[in-house]
């Protein structure tokens, strides 16, 4: 584009365009006739464009912003500069003396052509999507207002050739790092059509400036539909797989968010995403690292997909992730992925212990922050592991610790992994020695309805070995906690444990004393109408413990 040229009315360009396309149509078909050094199809495909043009100005110029707008004005010059080749090129083919050797011409000719299909593409495109009424920019002395702005930096997005098109990529990140939800209002399905093709262009910079678009938007999580639908899944893996540093964290970052959806996640498996995520997470950088564990636990989510994660290595590089990922970001979404992977079969759960997660996990659970993910994952674990083998592993301690300083999430998962652990009375025991039961009594008065639930019911496994149903009685909370879980609300699912607690020790007179003075008979009755296992029966002790009381008082 000349310079001096763009503030020339659209009037002008349209003239210029329809002086020059009668003699463009003349020469190109004369041209084709001629069979000119042997390019006669090359130059039909010019002429047959050529009679494209005079309806593509006619749709143009009959359009109610056909003055106004700038991008009009911009792609009829672009016509005319286009019909003015034509014209210069036929002229040189046709000479005695051709100034172009045949190699060259073929490729003028291939170029021609191909600015011609862009021209038709582009003027179709502006009267067929509405980007023509979109940009039109209102003439104030002020100049354009933010809004008009932005619509015509998504219109450039979709006409021009790549440099055009890298000029409005650059436009739109500037004002998109000042006003985000401005650009996300003013997007419609064409733009992120556009952006979805930028992705995969063969400038790399181009790719990468699309990917941090992409990213802006899929983070701002209102596009996320019109991004799947416009099949932006494909070209992200790909810029996954050989686009740039940035490039790569732009589009991980884009495919983590997205795969939050369930539909997503499935989509972006069945297109080829696993493997690639699987290499960001082993060669990457911490940052595009983090976002690849973050997807790759968003795909572990999805039952169908856990055996194509594993068969693609997914668990060696979560563990490996675990014991020396650089981002404590990175290892918590690690244990998260094997929570999910270790909630599926059996056969899942041994591929994760013959990998040597138990210890990994155990590891990790000896920082200062317990997480809830890495202790359920463990728990889950456990069920595929001899319980021989547990005391070698120091399991107990870990556990301990998740008890007294872990979230109530991270706590539920420890009292959930004793009750799994507590099957045999060598286990029991050292569960009594390692002081556990004391701290599961506390657990039973936890503002969480679910860790009092798992602690209740740890409590009610354990209670068989002797010294700690002995170490329960005498604890003075342990009866007042239990009888307050008596209550027979829909919220309290820890009722069936706390009666079976209960009915063990009612065989203490001291233990009845304490039940009825809290109210447990009360609780009792409704249970019973409830039909609480167990709850019948302690209910008939409790009252002819009061019985006996009551005569021996007369």
């Amino acid at each position: 584009m000349v310079e001096d040229q763009v503030e020339l009315s659209a009037e002008h360009w349209l003239a210029r365009a329809n002086f020059l396309l009668p003699s463009a149509l003349s020469k190109s078909q004369s041209a084709t006739s001629s069979s000119v050094r042997g390019f006669a199809s090359r130059w039909k495909s010019v002429s047959t464009k050529l009679d494209l043009i005079p309806g593509c100005l006619s749709d143009l110029s009959s359009h109610p912003f056909f003055a106004k707008n700038a991008l009009c004005v911009e792609q009829l010059q672009s016509v005319a500069a286009t019909l003015a080749e034509v014209i210069e090129l036929a002229d040189r083919a046709s000479g005695v003396n051709p100034s172009v050797g045949k190699l060259q011409m073929q490729s003028d000719l291939d170029v021609l052509s191909g600015k011609l299909e862009l021209n038709l593409r582009d003027c179709r495109l502006l009267i067929k999507s509405g980007v023509l009424g979109e940009a039109a920019v209102p003439l104030c002395p002020d100049g354009a207002s933010p809004e008009s702005k932005i619509r015509e930096l998504l219109a450039r997005l979709q006409i021009g050739d790549a440099e055009a098109k890298n000029r409005a990529v650059d436009g739109l990140l500037e004002v998109m790092r000042e006003d985000e939800k401005t650009v996300v209002a003013a997007l419609g399905r064409s733009s992120i059509a556009a952006l979805v093709q930028l992705l995969s262009s063969t400038s790399l910079k181009i790719r990468e400036k699309a990917a941090t678009v992409v990213s802006f938007l899929a983070e701002s999580g209102n596009c996320d539909g019109l991004l799947v639908s416009e099949a932006v899944l494909p070209p992200l893996i790909r810029v996954v797989e050989s686009g740039s540093l940035v490039g790569r964290e732009k589009a991980v970052i884009s495919l983590q968010r997205l795969s939050m959806s369930v539909d997503t996640a499935r989509a972006i498996a069945g297109d080829g995403g696993i493997q690639p995520l699987i290499e960001v997470c082993q060669n990457g950088d911490s940052f595009t690292q983090l976002a690849a564990a973050g997807t790759i636990k968003n795909l572990s989510a999805v039952v169908e997909l856990r055996q194509s994660l594993i068969d693609e290595g997914a668990i060696r590089v979560m563990i490996n992730i675990l014991n020396c990922g650089a981002v404590l970001g990175a290892k918590e979404y690690a244990a998260e992925c094997l929570q999910n992977l270790s909630s599926g079969c059996n056969s899942l759960r041994k591929s994760i212990v013959s990998e040597g997660g138990i210890q990994s996990l155990l590891d990790y659970i000896d920082g200062p922050l317990p997480q809830e993910s890495a202790v359920s994952a463990l728990r889950n674990l456990l069920a595929s592991v001899s319980t021989d083998s547990l005391p070698s592993l120091g399991l107990l301690p870990r556990l301990i610790h998740v008890l007294k300083d872990g979230s109530f999430g991270a706590q539920q998962a420890a009292a959930s992994a004793i009750c799994r652990i507590s099957d045999s009375v060598e286990m029991k025991r050292m569960i009594w020695e390692y002081g556990c039961v004391t701290l599961l009594i506390k657990l039973l008065e936890a503002k969480s309805n679910g860790v009092r639930e798992v602690a209740a019911q740890a409590i009610a496994t354990l209670m068989s070995y002797r010294p700690i149903c002995q170490d329960v009685k005498k604890n003075e909370k342990s009866v007042p906690s239990l009888v307050q879980l008596l209550d027979p609300s829909p919220v309290n699912t820890s009722k069936k444990y706390a009666v079976s607690c209960l009915l063990t020790l009612s065989s203490s007179t001291k233990s009845k004393k304490i039940m009825i003075s809290h109210g447990a008979i009360g609780y009792l009755k409704k249970l019973k109408v409830l039909d609480v296992p167990g709850s019948k029966k302690l209910l008939e002790r409790l009252e002819k413990g009061m019985l006996r009381n009551f005569f021996s008082k007369k």
